[in-house]
């Protein structure tokens, strides 16, 4: 096991490095393309490698013509079977931690509850890598109350690094009747206002998260987006008079997300790369958005 991880993530460094050539020759194959649409000359740097390039571009296709990114590779086998997650704490939860982390197994399918204990976050990584774990998700607290979630990407990452905040959970709404249980069903997702290219980065991690529902299926999870805090909302609805008639119930838990760093690597690797990190002078740019408008 230890042979063929190595292997991989060789692999991975090794396409991860060919990135470089591969941008420089699309920009190339790009220059060429645009002369030949607009019947200017081949630019002069060009000439000597003309008819390579023109070969190259005469056999591409839609899925070929341009080039793909180690980000792409992440999630290259995520429809190929669902996601399968490990939840996990920090050492010594609390109880409202606990029952926090017990509430998100049942926001997220095929999900598996496993006690810290004394292991180490390299351990619980090879463990996940061994057993086919799709990812990892981290939660943190301060004084009780839940304030950090980290949604690790395996084998080569990302990781996504979010703050909790308004935490509420279905154990503290009182009336337990009204709210009724958590269905099994694979929910719906709705993603709203994810539309710079942060955002769209930050969505692929959190839908990845789901597997692909039925169409039937009357559970609904929303993640929206509203200056740079992301929502969580869990619902079901019901049709009682027909299907112009729609009641929407929340089963919870609800809370708040504030994404403050995205890692080219697994959780274990500190050595890894940053692709976004929230730096504080950017607090004082209210007006700036960088996950959606």
């Amino acid at each position: 096991m230890l042979r063929r991880n190595t292997r991989l993530e060789k692999e991975y460094l090794f396409r991860k490095s060919k990135e470089t050539v591969e941008r420089t020759q699309f920009e190339k194959k790009r220059k060429i393309r645009q002369a030949l649409q607009e019947g200017k000359p081949i630019p002069t740097e060009l000439r000597n490698e003309e008819a390579k390039l023109r070969q190259e571009i005469d056999l591409e296709d839609e899925n070929t013509a341009v080039p793909r990114t180690h980000i792409d590779d992440e999630y290259a086998k995520a429809s190929e079977r669902d996601p399968k997650i490990l939840l996990t704490t920090s050492r010594d939860p609390s109880a409202p931690l606990i029952q926090f982390t017990k509430e998100l197994k049942l926001v997220f399918p095929n999900a598996q509850v496993v006690n810290r204990g004394g292991q180490v976050i390299s351990e619980i990584v090879e463990s996940c890598r061994a057993h086919d774990y799709t990812d990892v998700v981290l939660v943190h607290e301060h004084r009780g109350k839940p304030d950090g979630l980290i949604v690790c990407h395996l084998p080569y990452g990302p990781t996504a690094y979010f703050q909790l905040c308004n935490v509420v959970s279905r154990h503290d709404i009182k009336d337990k009747k009204a709210m009724g249980t958590v269905p099994q069903a694979y929910p719906h997702l709705i993603i709203n206002n994810f539309t710079t290219k942060l955002g769209e980065r930050t969505a692929n991690i959190l839908k990845h998260l789901f597997p692909v529902p039925k169409p039937d299926t009357k559970r609904i999870i929303t993640f929206s987006n509203e200056q740079d805090y992301i929502s969580f909302r869990h619902h079901i609805y019901d049709k009682p008079g027909g299907p112009k008639s729609i009641e929407l119930k929340e089963i919870g838990p609800r809370f708040e997300l504030k994404l403050f760093k995205i890692k080219l690597g697994t959780v274990d690797q500190n050595e890894a790369q940053n692709e976004w990190v929230l730096k504080p002078y950017m607090n004082t740019a209210k007006k700036q958005k960088f996950i959606g408008n």
